[in-house]
Order: structure tokens, then sequence, then C-alpha cells
């Protein structure tokens, strides 16, 4: 909104054979206010069905027939929109501070389209930095919504900026890209801009906007880049109690068996409990179990990946990646003993070895290495992440805190009798506490930066 949308859509309007319907998907109204239809189909018949208005505009319009579509709108049916290659997406951009100063007057004016300039009504705009923000927060998830869905399905947009609607060579270029011909004179426009003047003095508290737009971090550099390739729920490896309504949805190389172990033993059936799931059973398990608990552990990440290397990379038994492993020491120079026993693999050798894996880390997990960001390793935010898409977890626990919140979590299902947990949590921990310095932790910040800095870790020791 406050865009340049309405003047853009009264010349789409002039464009011979191309017709625009308005706001159609509008939550309030349907394509104007005080309007009861469009093309036949009502405001509550598009709200029964939202498919049935865009079949009509598809189907029933002279010629070409379109409509405009804020992020607002009825959500339903963008994903119709953005993934049909027959309709043409045009996309307005305009300043964002100059959209929400003009959207600011617009709504304190309640005037939102000008024809005669004598009618104009005059405000000023109050400037809200965090109002400004979540606006810019919207417009650019927006954005990049469209971007990502158009580089997803190999389509083109037709991108307009604010100041080109009155580039009457440019709109002549988009009615050639919608399949037409217009002449440049055909873009005059009834329409006036309602706010001319500039930003000074339109904006009623501007040396206090100035001021607070200082504060914004324009190209965005304290964002932590991030290339580790998207994770799943993998839903397999959550584990259910068999006797309580509580779900451990674990992070890997994390206390895992400590966890299960605790759960069996409020259960009192040993080992039994419910694994194995998919998305149906989970699904199944979830509404069977009305109230249930979901949770997961996080671990510091420098007692993680010391535990992957260990688990994985150091060990060749039952369980270890012999083929990364294999990789490390043929393409990475990794100096590994052929076994656990090897004598002369010492504490010295141990740093040396755990300090290359950590310069490993840093390159797999920026996709710099062929070998996959496996789940021992991959960061814990983007684990996290991989949950969402099926449901997240109702708690994320510490590690360090786990003797005291699952107790205090099995009180919330009224369980009686609950079992202790040790407060040692890692069969390597002594291993890390002796080799641990200032250089391995600068070397696990740099592999996990946003773990750190998401989940507020402080340095190991």
């Amino acid at each position: 909104m406050r865009t340049g949308s309405n003047l853009l859509e009264d010349y789409i309007n002039r464009i011979e054979g191309v017709t625009c319907h308005g706001e159609a998907f509008n939550l309030n109204f349907i394509g104007y206010p005080n309007r009861d239809d469009i093309l036949g189909v009502t405001h509550r018949q598009r709200e029964e069905n939202p498919e049935r208005l865009l079949q009509a505009i598809r189907t029933q319009s002279t010629g070409l027939g379109g409509f405009r579509y804020f992020h607002d709108h009825d959500p339903r049916i963008l994903p119709a929109i953005l993934s049909d290659p027959r309709c043409a997406k045009i996309v307005l951009t305009r300043n964002p501070l100059d959209s929400y100063i003009s959207l600011k007057i617009a709504k304190a004016t309640d005037q939102w389209k000008l024809t005669n300039v004598k009618n104009r009504k005059d405000a000023k705009a109050h400037f809200d930095l965090h109002e400004f923000e979540r606006h810019l927060g919207q417009t650019q998830n927006f954005q990049l919504e469209i971007m990502r869905a158009m580089q997803v399905t190999g389509q083109s947009a037709y991108y307009i900026g604010y100041d080109d609607l009155h580039d009457t060579e440019v709109l002549s270029g988009l009615a050639r890209w919608l399949g037409t011909d217009a002449a440049p004179e055909t873009f005059q426009s009834d329409l006036k801009p309602q706010n001319p003047q500039p930003l000074s003095d339109k904006v009623a508290n501007f040396n206090q906007m100035e001021t607070a737009l200082r504060g914004l971090d324009r190209f965005d550099l304290t964002r932590t880049p991030n290339f580790e390739p998207r994770r799943g729920p993998v839903v397999p490896s959550y584990v259910a109690c068999a006797h309580h309504p509580l779900l451990f949805m674990p992070m890997r190389s994390g206390p895992e068996a400590l966890v299960t172990n605790w759960m069996a033993a409020l259960d009192g059936v040993g080992a039994d409990l419910v694994s194995d799931f998919n998305q149906k059973t989970l699904r199944g398990w979830m509404q069977d179990n009305p109230g249930h608990q979901r949770f997961t552990v996080s671990r510091h990440p420098l007692l993680r990946a010391h535990a992957a290397f260990c688990d994985k990379i150091l060990s060749n038994g039952s369980g270890s990646f012999t083929k990364i492993r294999n990789q490390l020491i043929r393409f990475h120079d990794f100096d590994l003993p052929d076994g656990p026993s090897d004598s002369g693999y010492d504490l010295r050798a141990h740093k040396a070895a755990f300090e290359k894996f950590l310069h490993f880390l840093k390159s797999n997990l920026n996709g710099q290495t062929s070998i996959r960001v496996d789940a021992h390793w991959a960061s814990q935010v983007t684990c996290l992440q991989g949950m969402s898409e099926f449901c997240l977890p109702d708690h994320v626990f510490r590690e360090d805190e786990l003797p005291i919140s699952l107790p205090q979590l099995a009180r919330t299902l009224g369980i009686a009798s609950i079992p202790t947990l040790p407060v040692t949590t890692c069969a390597h921990l002594d291993r890390l506490t002796a080799i641990y310095d200032t250089n391995l932790e600068q070397l696990c910040r740099d592999a996990y930066p946003r773990d750190y800095m998401m989940f507020g870790f402080a340095d190991f020791a």
C-alpha cells in the first residue's frame, strides 16, 4: 500500500485488452470499497472459495484480467498465483520510508486517492521507529517470498519502481511485456500525487526520525551469513514415553542417552520407549495424548562438536562415519590413530586433531567441502528450524539445567515418582576439559556463530 498502486492500476486499465479488478482479495472488501462482487462472485462466495474468484478473473475478464495483491490479503490464494507461470507478476516497489510516511498520512486524513487538488487534506505523520521497522520487515519479507517463488519456479516478474510511474516509455514497455501495445500518450491519469512535498515537510518529528534511522543497519552489516543447507524435521529420531505424554525431539551429538534413560526410568518400562515415528504415526500419537509436552535439549557448541568428533570421526567402531573419516585423512590432512587404544595418540595429538575438525566444520557448514553436513554437527539453530516444518518443541532446555528442568517438566504432567539425573552428561567431558583453551573456543565460535548468538552461549570454561 501507498506505493502508487492506485496510479499503476489506472494506467493498466488504459491498456487495451487488459483489466485490473482492484484489490480482489482484500479481506475487508472485494475489489473496491462499497462493491458487492467481481464478475458475479460475491464477497461471501470469495470467502468460502477464493479459487472461484480467481477462476472468474481468469476466464470471464475481457481480455487479460488481473488484480492488486498486498502482503495482508487472503493468503490462501497466494500459492496459486505464484506457482502459475501464465499469471504475469508485476512487482511495484517504493522507498519503504516514503511508503510508510504516505501510509501514516493517509490513515490520518482518510484520503486514499486524489483526483482534484482542491480536495486535498493535509496532515503530518509522526514517525515511530518500531512501527517503521515492522513496516520494513513486512515489505522485505513479502518481496523475498515473491523473489524466491520466481526463482524456484523459473519465472520472471516485471519490476517497476514508484518513480517509474511517470515514465511513459517504461509503461509502454510494461504493455509490451503483457503482450499488447500502448502508445506513451495512453498513460494520462486523473490521479494526482497526494503528498509531493519533501519528507521534512511531511513528518512532525523529522529530527527525531533522522536520529532514529541512523541506528538502522541499512546494509545488514550485523547479519551472520548462512550457507548451511536446510534440514527436515527428522521425525524418526523422536522418542516418546510409553505411559506419559512426553516427547523428546533430540538434536544429534547431544545428551540423547541420558534423556532417553531418564524417560525409560520415568515410565518404569526399561528401554521400551515409543520410537521409529513417521509423520503419520506421530500425528496419531499427538492426537492420542492431549496435553502432551514436547522438548529438546541444547548443548554447548564446543562440547557438542567434540562429542561428534569423538563418536563419529575419532572412533572407527560401530556407528562411526568410516567414509568421512577416510576422506578427512586423505584430503584434509587429519592425523588420526588406527584405534582408540593407540598409545601414540595423546592429549596433544587429540587437541591438534580436534582443532583441524573445527576448521573443517567452518568450511563444511559454509558449503565449501564435498562432505555432507551431517545432523551430528549441523548447527542447532538449523536443527530447530527443521523441526518447525512439522512442529516446534514446547521447551528448549539447556543441558546443564536438565537436573532441574526435567523433573519440573514431569511435575507439570502430574507425575509423582521422578527419577534423578546425574550432573555429568557427556562421556568426553574430561578429555575436552584437559585440552581446552581460548583458541579452541574461538575456532568453535567461527564455526557456529549463529548458535552462540541465538542461544546466548558463553565460553565453555
